[in-house]
């Protein structure tokens, strides 16, 4: 790893994420009564809550509007959902100015071709194992997991790795635990 990338990492205050390809494997079953079902890692959702056990914000936005990703949001508390948005430019904005930050500060987890415009923004960009071509091309870090299968739990891994701040996760862990 470059020393431009570790003080890059080292900035992170906003994780965002892609939905589907990231935190599903992009697959939608469709029931018959229309109903839709996604399967998410909790692996992922582990990883969101040691993130905001550190302070870092973690926000979705996804292309395509899903029910599902709103209850999966919604249990993991994230308050900050775009859910069908094929313009993540927009949110991605309204964010910086919501929390004073600057593209520096954000990390942008993705795997499709709409991604691009944000990765290309954010201070670190990471694509998913089975990210397309020219995702990857972009990606500081690309992730050995496939997306829905733990993804953006090792992109924060690696995030709070490099800022040196594991341990510090664990013991803030711990006593939320101890505590409950």
């Amino acid at each position: 790893m470059t020393e431009q990338i570790k003080e890059r990492l080292a900035a992170i205050k906003l994780i965002i994420s892609d939905v589907d390809g990231v935190l599903t494997d992009g697959t939608v079953i469709m029931g018959a009564n229309g109903k839709e079902y996604k399967r998410f890692s909790i692996t992922d959702g582990a990883g969101i809550a040691v993130a905001r056990a550190l302070g870092i914000r973690i926000a979705f936005i996804s292309g395509r509007y899903s029910t599902a990703t709103e209850s999966r949001a919604k249990e993991l508390n994230i308050e900050d959902v775009y859910n069908g948005t094929l313009n993540k430019i927009p949110p991605y904005e309204e964010l910086k100015t919501k929390y004073n930050l600057t593209d520096a500060d954000i990390a942008y987890v993705g795997d499709d071709l709409i991604d691009i415009p944000v990765m290309e923004k954010a201070g670190i960009a990471i694509a998913v194992r089975n990210a397309y071509q020219p995702v990857k091309k972009i990606a500081h870090y690309i992730t050995e997991a496939k997306g829905g299968e733990g993804a953006l739990r090792e992109a924060i891994d690696w995030i709070i790795q490099s800022q040196g701040r594991y341990e510090e996760a664990i013991a803030v862990l711990k006593r939320r635990l101890i505590n409950e």
